[in-house]
Protein backbone atom coordinates (compact mmCIF):
# COMPACT_ATOMS: atom_id res chain seq x y z
CA UNK A 1 0.00 0.00 0.00
CA UNK A 2 1.34 3.71 -0.66
CA UNK A 3 0.36 6.86 0.20
CA UNK A 4 0.81 9.93 -2.02
CA UNK A 5 1.56 13.29 -0.27
CA UNK A 6 -0.76 15.49 0.02
CA UNK A 7 1.69 18.30 -1.31
CA UNK A 8 1.78 17.45 -4.92
CA UNK A 9 -1.85 18.49 -4.74
CA UNK A 10 -4.88 17.47 -3.42
CA UNK A 11 -5.96 14.97 -0.31
CA UNK A 12 -3.91 12.08 0.76
CA UNK A 13 -4.45 9.34 -2.18
CA UNK A 14 -4.34 5.65 -0.90
CA UNK A 15 -2.60 3.29 -3.98
CA UNK A 16 -4.12 0.02 -3.62
CA UNK A 17 -2.80 -3.11 -5.43
CA UNK A 18 -5.18 -4.36 -8.12
CA UNK A 19 -5.38 -7.84 -6.99
CA UNK A 20 -5.76 -10.72 -9.48
CA UNK A 21 -6.78 -14.01 -7.83
CA UNK A 22 -7.25 -15.61 -10.88
CA UNK A 23 -4.38 -14.82 -12.18
CA UNK A 24 -2.71 -16.65 -8.89
CA UNK A 25 -4.85 -19.46 -9.47
CA UNK A 26 -3.36 -19.99 -13.30
CA UNK A 27 0.07 -19.65 -12.21
CA UNK A 28 -0.30 -22.33 -9.64
CA UNK A 29 -2.31 -24.79 -12.73
CA UNK A 30 0.47 -23.97 -15.04
CA UNK A 31 3.27 -24.81 -12.38
CA UNK A 32 1.61 -27.63 -11.16
CA UNK A 33 1.22 -29.12 -14.80
CA UNK A 34 4.64 -28.06 -15.81
CA UNK A 35 6.14 -30.19 -12.85
CA UNK A 36 4.24 -33.21 -13.69
CA UNK A 37 5.19 -32.88 -16.98
CA UNK A 38 8.47 -32.70 -16.39
CA UNK A 39 8.61 -35.67 -13.18
CA UNK A 40 6.83 -37.83 -15.69
CA UNK A 41 9.84 -37.15 -18.80
CA UNK A 42 12.18 -37.87 -15.82
CA UNK A 43 10.70 -40.69 -14.08
CA UNK A 44 9.03 -42.49 -16.72
CA UNK A 45 11.64 -45.61 -18.42
CA UNK A 46 9.91 -46.10 -21.33
CA UNK A 47 11.15 -42.51 -22.60
CA UNK A 48 14.43 -44.64 -22.97
CA UNK A 49 16.58 -41.59 -22.45
CA UNK A 50 20.00 -43.40 -23.32
CA UNK A 51 18.41 -44.49 -26.32
CA UNK A 52 17.40 -41.44 -27.25
CA UNK A 53 21.36 -40.12 -26.59
CA UNK A 54 22.63 -42.53 -28.63
CA UNK A 55 20.92 -42.22 -31.43
CA UNK A 56 20.64 -38.38 -31.64
CA UNK A 57 24.03 -37.67 -33.36
CA UNK A 58 24.11 -41.04 -35.20
CA UNK A 59 25.00 -40.68 -38.71
CA UNK A 60 22.32 -41.75 -40.66
CA UNK A 61 20.09 -39.15 -38.43
CA UNK A 62 22.47 -36.56 -39.31
CA UNK A 63 22.45 -37.05 -42.99
CA UNK A 64 18.51 -37.17 -42.60
CA UNK A 65 18.56 -34.16 -41.52
CA UNK A 66 20.97 -32.67 -43.69
CA UNK A 67 19.05 -34.07 -46.77
CA UNK A 68 16.02 -32.08 -45.43
CA UNK A 69 17.94 -28.58 -44.69
CA UNK A 70 18.69 -29.03 -48.57
CA UNK A 71 14.85 -29.94 -49.25
CA UNK A 72 13.72 -27.43 -47.31
CA UNK A 73 16.60 -24.73 -49.12
CA UNK A 74 15.57 -25.78 -52.98
CA UNK A 75 12.11 -25.70 -52.00
CA UNK A 76 11.96 -22.55 -50.64
CA UNK A 77 14.25 -20.99 -53.75
CA UNK A 78 12.26 -22.47 -56.65
CA UNK A 79 8.91 -21.57 -54.82
CA UNK A 80 9.91 -18.24 -54.46
CA UNK A 81 10.51 -17.74 -57.79
CA UNK A 82 7.99 -19.16 -59.13
CA UNK A 83 6.00 -17.44 -56.83
CA UNK A 84 7.47 -14.14 -57.79
CA UNK A 85 6.67 -15.07 -61.57
CA UNK A 86 2.90 -16.50 -60.63
CA UNK A 87 2.13 -13.01 -58.83
CA UNK A 88 3.28 -10.92 -61.25
CA UNK A 89 1.01 -12.84 -63.73
CA UNK A 90 -2.06 -12.91 -61.56
CA UNK A 91 -1.26 -8.86 -61.45
CA UNK A 92 -1.68 -8.86 -65.67
CA UNK A 93 -4.07 -6.88 -67.05
CA UNK A 94 -4.36 -9.83 -69.84
CA UNK A 95 -7.32 -11.93 -68.59
CA UNK A 96 -5.50 -15.30 -69.92
CA UNK A 97 -2.08 -15.18 -67.98
CA UNK A 98 -3.77 -13.67 -65.30
CA UNK A 99 -6.45 -16.70 -65.37
CA UNK A 100 -3.38 -18.81 -66.09
CA UNK A 101 -2.31 -17.96 -62.67
CA UNK A 102 -5.05 -18.34 -60.94
CA UNK A 103 -5.67 -21.88 -61.93
CA UNK A 104 -2.28 -22.22 -61.53
CA UNK A 105 -2.92 -21.63 -57.42
CA UNK A 106 -6.59 -23.45 -57.72
CA UNK A 107 -5.04 -26.30 -58.37
CA UNK A 108 -1.81 -27.03 -56.35
CA UNK A 109 -3.79 -25.18 -53.01
CA UNK A 110 -6.59 -27.46 -53.47
CA UNK A 111 -5.12 -30.76 -53.57
CA UNK A 112 -3.39 -32.25 -50.68
CA UNK A 113 0.86 -32.15 -50.65
CA UNK A 114 1.15 -35.99 -49.98
CA UNK A 115 -1.12 -37.01 -52.92
CA UNK A 116 1.05 -34.60 -55.45
CA UNK A 117 4.19 -36.19 -53.78
CA UNK A 118 2.64 -39.55 -54.50
CA UNK A 119 1.44 -38.54 -58.00
CA UNK A 120 5.26 -37.12 -59.37
CA UNK A 121 6.97 -40.40 -58.00
CA UNK A 122 4.44 -42.51 -59.83
CA UNK A 123 4.44 -40.19 -63.13
CA UNK A 124 6.34 -42.98 -65.34
CA UNK A 125 2.63 -44.76 -65.22
CA UNK A 126 1.14 -41.94 -67.33
CA UNK A 127 4.91 -40.97 -69.43
CA UNK A 128 7.53 -43.69 -69.14
CA UNK A 129 9.29 -41.67 -71.67
CA UNK A 130 10.11 -37.97 -70.75
CA UNK A 131 11.05 -36.10 -73.72
CA UNK A 132 11.90 -32.15 -74.55
CA UNK A 133 10.73 -31.36 -77.84
CA UNK A 134 10.04 -28.52 -79.97
CA UNK A 135 6.55 -28.35 -80.19
CA UNK A 136 5.58 -30.54 -83.43
CA UNK A 137 9.44 -30.72 -84.32
CA UNK A 138 12.33 -32.72 -83.05
CA UNK A 139 13.09 -34.12 -80.35
CA UNK A 140 15.82 -32.37 -78.02
CA UNK A 141 16.41 -34.95 -74.87
CA UNK A 142 14.65 -37.58 -73.74
CA UNK A 143 15.06 -40.15 -70.56
CA UNK A 144 13.34 -42.85 -68.77
CA UNK A 145 10.90 -41.81 -66.56
CA UNK A 146 12.09 -44.45 -63.93
CA UNK A 147 15.33 -43.13 -63.92
CA UNK A 148 14.95 -39.16 -63.94
CA UNK A 149 11.81 -39.19 -61.38
CA UNK A 150 14.10 -40.42 -58.46
CA UNK A 151 12.71 -40.20 -54.77
CA UNK A 152 14.69 -37.07 -53.91
CA UNK A 153 13.46 -35.44 -57.47
CA UNK A 154 9.76 -36.24 -56.91
CA UNK A 155 10.12 -35.03 -53.20
CA UNK A 156 11.15 -31.63 -54.42
CA UNK A 157 8.95 -31.59 -57.32
CA UNK A 158 6.21 -31.74 -54.86
CA UNK A 159 7.43 -29.49 -52.35
CA UNK A 160 8.54 -26.89 -55.01
CA UNK A 161 5.48 -26.72 -57.04
CA UNK A 162 3.16 -26.58 -54.20
CA UNK A 163 5.26 -24.15 -52.32
CA UNK A 164 5.02 -21.74 -55.24
CA UNK A 165 1.28 -21.36 -55.09
CA UNK A 166 1.50 -20.28 -51.95
CA UNK A 167 4.40 -17.86 -51.98
CA UNK A 168 2.37 -16.40 -55.10
CA UNK A 169 0.00 -15.28 -52.71
CA UNK A 170 1.93 -14.10 -50.17
CA UNK A 171 4.04 -12.06 -52.83
CA UNK A 172 1.06 -10.54 -54.68
CA UNK A 173 0.05 -9.58 -51.31
CA UNK A 174 3.50 -7.94 -50.64
CA UNK A 175 3.12 -6.01 -53.82
CA UNK A 176 -0.30 -4.95 -53.75
CA UNK A 177 0.87 -3.33 -50.33
CA UNK A 178 3.22 -1.23 -52.21
CA UNK A 179 2.03 2.32 -52.61
CA UNK A 180 0.99 2.82 -56.07
CA UNK A 181 2.70 6.36 -56.11
CA UNK A 182 5.80 4.96 -55.85
CA UNK A 183 5.50 3.40 -59.61
CA UNK A 184 4.07 5.98 -60.87
CA UNK A 185 6.95 8.06 -59.55
CA UNK A 186 9.29 5.55 -61.35
CA UNK A 187 7.31 5.64 -64.40
CA UNK A 188 7.70 9.26 -64.61
CA UNK A 189 11.59 8.96 -64.09
CA UNK A 190 11.71 6.76 -67.44
CA UNK A 191 12.23 2.96 -65.67
CA UNK A 192 11.03 0.25 -67.42
CA UNK A 193 8.78 -2.18 -65.89
CA UNK A 194 10.93 -4.97 -64.56
CA UNK A 195 13.42 -2.04 -63.54
CA UNK A 196 10.70 -1.03 -61.04
CA UNK A 197 9.79 -4.09 -59.85
CA UNK A 198 12.93 -5.04 -59.24
CA UNK A 199 14.26 -2.03 -57.64
CA UNK A 200 11.64 -0.14 -56.24
CA UNK A 201 8.60 -2.42 -55.66
CA UNK A 202 10.16 -5.70 -54.34
CA UNK A 203 12.40 -4.05 -51.90
CA UNK A 204 9.11 -2.52 -50.15
CA UNK A 205 7.29 -5.65 -50.11
CA UNK A 206 9.47 -7.72 -49.05
CA UNK A 207 8.90 -5.69 -45.54
CA UNK A 208 5.30 -7.19 -45.78
CA UNK A 209 6.58 -10.80 -47.46
CA UNK A 210 9.11 -11.65 -45.03
CA UNK A 211 7.27 -13.03 -42.20
CA UNK A 212 4.72 -14.63 -43.76
CA UNK A 213 7.58 -16.08 -46.03
CA UNK A 214 9.41 -17.20 -42.85
CA UNK A 215 6.25 -19.15 -41.45
CA UNK A 216 5.94 -21.39 -45.26
CA UNK A 217 9.78 -22.05 -44.73
CA UNK A 218 8.84 -23.35 -40.98
CA UNK A 219 6.06 -25.59 -42.26
CA UNK A 220 8.09 -26.66 -45.34
CA UNK A 221 10.72 -27.79 -43.18
CA UNK A 222 7.91 -29.78 -41.46
CA UNK A 223 6.23 -31.04 -44.56
CA UNK A 224 9.27 -32.87 -45.45
CA UNK A 225 8.65 -35.45 -43.73
CA UNK A 226 5.86 -36.43 -45.91
CA UNK A 227 8.65 -37.46 -48.38
CA UNK A 228 9.07 -40.46 -46.23
CA UNK A 229 6.64 -42.15 -47.99
CA UNK A 230 8.61 -41.91 -51.22
CA UNK A 231 11.68 -43.65 -49.88
CA UNK A 232 14.33 -40.15 -49.66
CA UNK A 233 16.37 -40.79 -46.59
CA UNK A 234 15.38 -37.60 -44.83
CA UNK A 235 15.46 -36.92 -41.03
CA UNK A 236 12.00 -39.01 -40.28
CA UNK A 237 12.92 -42.13 -43.08
CA UNK A 238 16.16 -42.12 -41.31
CA UNK A 239 14.54 -42.78 -37.70
CA UNK A 240 11.60 -44.78 -39.27
CA UNK A 241 14.32 -47.11 -40.48
CA UNK A 242 15.97 -47.43 -37.22
CA UNK A 243 12.58 -47.64 -34.96
CA UNK A 244 11.38 -50.83 -37.86
CA UNK A 245 14.43 -52.55 -36.97
CA UNK A 246 14.68 -51.96 -33.16
CA UNK A 247 10.89 -51.53 -32.29
CA UNK A 248 12.46 -48.44 -30.24
CA UNK A 249 9.72 -46.07 -32.02
CA UNK A 250 9.50 -43.20 -29.13
CA UNK A 251 13.29 -43.00 -28.58
CA UNK A 252 13.52 -42.06 -32.17
CA UNK A 253 10.28 -40.31 -32.50
CA UNK A 254 11.42 -37.93 -29.96
CA UNK A 255 15.16 -38.00 -31.75
CA UNK A 256 13.64 -36.66 -35.09
CA UNK A 257 11.27 -33.94 -33.13
CA UNK A 258 14.54 -32.58 -31.41
CA UNK A 259 16.29 -32.06 -34.61
CA UNK A 260 13.02 -30.59 -35.79
CA UNK A 261 13.19 -28.66 -33.08
CA UNK A 262 16.51 -27.66 -33.24
CA UNK A 263 16.37 -26.72 -37.03
CA UNK A 264 13.13 -24.52 -36.61
CA UNK A 265 14.96 -22.66 -33.89
CA UNK A 266 17.65 -21.64 -36.26
CA UNK A 267 14.96 -20.59 -38.87
CA UNK A 268 13.08 -18.43 -35.75
CA UNK A 269 16.66 -16.68 -35.39
CA UNK A 270 17.30 -16.22 -39.08
CA UNK A 271 13.76 -14.48 -39.52
CA UNK A 272 14.28 -12.11 -36.88
CA UNK A 273 17.52 -10.91 -38.11
CA UNK A 274 15.86 -10.45 -41.52
CA UNK A 275 12.75 -8.98 -40.58
CA UNK A 276 15.03 -6.48 -38.92
CA UNK A 277 16.85 -5.77 -41.73
CA UNK A 278 14.11 -4.95 -44.31
CA UNK A 279 12.56 -3.59 -41.26
CA UNK A 280 14.82 -0.59 -40.93
CA UNK A 281 13.11 2.88 -41.08
CA UNK A 282 9.52 1.28 -40.63
CA UNK A 283 9.10 2.42 -37.15
CA UNK A 284 9.42 5.82 -36.10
Amino acid sequence: MTTVDSAVGGPDLVIVKRRRPWRAVGTAVLVLLAAGLVHSLLTNEQYEWDVVAQYLTARSIAAGALLTVELTALTMVLGLLLGIVLAVMRLSTSTLISGAAAAYTWFFRGTPLLIQLIFWFNLSALYPVLELKVPFGPVLLSGNANVIITPFVAALLGLALNEGAYMAEIVRGGLLGVDRGQTEAAQALGMGKLHILRRIVLPQAMRIIVPPTANQTVATLKNTSLVSVLGAMDLMHSAQVIYSRTYQTMPLLIVAALWYLAMTSVLTVVQHYVERHYGKGATA
